[in-house]
Protein backbone atom coordinates (compact mmCIF):
# COMPACT_ATOMS: atom_id res chain seq x y z
CA UNK A 1 0.00 0.00 0.00
CA UNK A 2 1.17 3.47 -0.72
CA UNK A 3 -0.76 7.19 -0.04
CA UNK A 4 1.20 9.91 -0.87
CA UNK A 5 -0.24 13.50 -0.51
CA UNK A 6 1.91 16.23 -1.94
CA UNK A 7 1.43 19.54 -4.27
CA UNK A 8 3.77 18.68 -6.80
CA UNK A 9 2.07 17.15 -10.13
CA UNK A 10 2.59 13.69 -10.75
CA UNK A 11 3.18 11.77 -13.64
CA UNK A 12 0.03 8.86 -14.28
CA UNK A 13 1.81 6.79 -16.88
CA UNK A 14 5.11 6.49 -14.52
CA UNK A 15 2.76 5.52 -11.94
CA UNK A 16 0.38 3.24 -12.88
CA UNK A 17 3.41 1.44 -14.34
CA UNK A 18 5.42 1.06 -11.49
CA UNK A 19 2.35 -0.09 -9.47
CA UNK A 20 1.70 -2.77 -12.27
CA UNK A 21 5.63 -3.67 -11.54
CA UNK A 22 4.48 -4.96 -8.04
CA UNK A 23 3.47 -8.19 -6.97
CA UNK A 24 2.35 -10.49 -9.94
CA UNK A 25 1.00 -13.29 -7.92
CA UNK A 26 -1.61 -11.13 -6.94
CA UNK A 27 -2.26 -9.21 -10.11
CA UNK A 28 -5.08 -10.56 -11.91
CA UNK A 29 -6.50 -7.07 -12.53
CA UNK A 30 -4.96 -3.60 -11.81
CA UNK A 31 -7.47 -0.53 -12.08
CA UNK A 32 -6.49 3.12 -12.39
CA UNK A 33 -8.48 6.38 -11.95
CA UNK A 34 -7.14 9.91 -12.09
CA UNK A 35 -9.01 12.67 -11.11
CA UNK A 36 -9.00 15.65 -12.98
CA UNK A 37 -9.50 19.77 -11.88
CA UNK A 38 -12.77 20.82 -13.46
CA UNK A 39 -14.72 23.51 -13.93
CA UNK A 40 -17.97 23.04 -14.07
CA UNK A 41 -19.75 25.47 -11.17
CA UNK A 42 -19.39 28.60 -13.18
CA UNK A 43 -17.07 28.52 -16.29
CA UNK A 44 -14.58 30.69 -14.96
CA UNK A 45 -12.43 29.04 -12.22
CA UNK A 46 -8.84 29.89 -12.41
CA UNK A 47 -7.27 28.11 -9.90
CA UNK A 48 -8.72 25.40 -7.13
CA UNK A 49 -7.20 25.92 -3.41
CA UNK A 50 -6.73 22.38 -1.56
CA UNK A 51 -5.84 22.69 1.84
CA UNK A 52 -5.34 19.59 4.25
CA UNK A 53 -3.89 18.70 7.97
CA UNK A 54 -0.16 16.42 7.04
CA UNK A 55 -0.12 13.61 8.87
CA UNK A 56 -4.19 13.54 10.04
CA UNK A 57 -4.92 13.39 5.61
CA UNK A 58 -2.50 10.56 5.66
CA UNK A 59 -3.85 8.63 8.78
CA UNK A 60 -7.19 8.93 7.05
CA UNK A 61 -6.13 8.01 3.83
CA UNK A 62 -4.36 4.51 5.14
CA UNK A 63 -7.21 4.04 7.32
CA UNK A 64 -9.59 3.55 4.24
CA UNK A 65 -7.46 1.99 1.78
CA UNK A 66 -7.03 -0.92 4.77
CA UNK A 67 -10.70 -0.72 4.98
CA UNK A 68 -10.70 -1.61 1.33
CA UNK A 69 -7.94 -3.96 1.58
CA UNK A 70 -10.30 -6.08 3.89
CA UNK A 71 -12.82 -5.66 2.00
CA UNK A 72 -12.10 -6.75 -1.29
CA UNK A 73 -9.34 -9.35 -2.24
CA UNK A 74 -6.30 -6.66 -3.17
CA UNK A 75 -2.94 -7.72 -3.50
CA UNK A 76 -2.07 -3.57 -3.62
CA UNK A 77 -3.43 -0.30 -3.30
CA UNK A 78 -2.25 3.43 -4.48
CA UNK A 79 -3.59 6.88 -4.01
CA UNK A 80 -1.81 9.99 -4.52
CA UNK A 81 -3.92 13.16 -3.72
CA UNK A 82 -2.66 16.63 -4.78
CA UNK A 83 -2.85 20.11 -2.45
CA UNK A 84 -2.26 23.49 -3.41
CA UNK A 85 -3.23 25.47 -6.27
CA UNK A 86 -4.10 23.53 -9.20
CA UNK A 87 -5.59 24.67 -12.52
CA UNK A 88 -8.46 23.42 -14.88
CA UNK A 89 -7.18 20.20 -16.30
CA UNK A 90 -4.38 19.62 -13.76
CA UNK A 91 -4.44 15.79 -12.47
CA UNK A 92 -6.05 16.22 -8.64
CA UNK A 93 -5.74 12.54 -7.66
CA UNK A 94 -5.05 8.87 -8.69
CA UNK A 95 -6.40 5.53 -7.22
CA UNK A 96 -4.83 2.12 -8.72
CA UNK A 97 -5.85 -0.62 -7.12
CA UNK A 98 -4.13 -4.43 -7.89
CA UNK A 99 -6.07 -7.68 -7.30
CA UNK A 100 -6.66 -11.29 -8.68
CA UNK A 101 -10.04 -10.38 -9.44
CA UNK A 102 -11.69 -7.72 -11.93
CA UNK A 103 -14.75 -7.33 -9.99
CA UNK A 104 -12.85 -6.41 -6.26
CA UNK A 105 -10.31 -4.02 -8.32
CA UNK A 106 -13.27 -1.88 -9.54
CA UNK A 107 -15.03 -2.08 -6.51
CA UNK A 108 -12.39 -1.74 -4.20
CA UNK A 109 -11.28 1.65 -6.39
CA UNK A 110 -14.53 2.56 -6.89
CA UNK A 111 -14.88 2.72 -3.00
CA UNK A 112 -12.02 4.67 -2.82
CA UNK A 113 -13.01 7.38 -5.31
CA UNK A 114 -16.22 7.55 -3.29
CA UNK A 115 -14.44 8.50 0.03
CA UNK A 116 -11.42 10.94 -1.46
CA UNK A 117 -14.77 12.93 -3.32
CA UNK A 118 -16.84 13.08 0.16
CA UNK A 119 -15.11 12.01 3.44
CA UNK A 120 -11.46 12.64 2.75
CA UNK A 121 -10.06 15.96 5.04
CA UNK A 122 -9.24 17.98 2.06
CA UNK A 123 -10.74 21.49 1.71
CA UNK A 124 -11.33 22.70 -1.67
CA UNK A 125 -11.78 26.45 -2.55
CA UNK A 126 -12.71 27.91 -5.83
CA UNK A 127 -10.65 30.99 -6.96
CA UNK A 128 -12.25 32.98 -10.16
CA UNK A 129 -12.36 36.64 -11.27
CA UNK A 130 -16.01 36.80 -9.25
CA UNK A 131 -14.19 35.96 -6.14
CA UNK A 132 -13.48 32.81 -3.80
CA UNK A 133 -15.46 29.93 -2.56
CA UNK A 134 -15.05 27.06 -0.67
CA UNK A 135 -16.44 23.77 -2.39
CA UNK A 136 -19.35 22.25 -0.76
CA UNK A 137 -20.18 18.83 -0.25
CA UNK A 138 -22.84 17.37 -2.77
CA UNK A 139 -25.81 15.19 -2.05
CA UNK A 140 -25.05 12.79 -4.70
CA UNK A 141 -21.09 12.25 -3.46
CA UNK A 142 -22.89 11.11 -0.08
CA UNK A 143 -25.27 8.89 -1.89
CA UNK A 144 -22.48 7.21 -3.82
CA UNK A 145 -20.79 6.63 -0.73
CA UNK A 146 -24.03 5.44 0.96
CA UNK A 147 -23.97 2.74 -1.37
CA UNK A 148 -20.71 0.79 0.61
Amino acid sequence: MRIVVQEAPFDMGAEANAFAAGDDAANGAIVTFTGVVRDLATGDLDVMEIEHYPGMTERALTKIATEAQSRWSLGDVLVIHRHGRLAPGDRIMMVATASPHRKDAFEAAEYLMDYLKSRAPFWKKEITNAGADWVAAKDEDEDALSRW
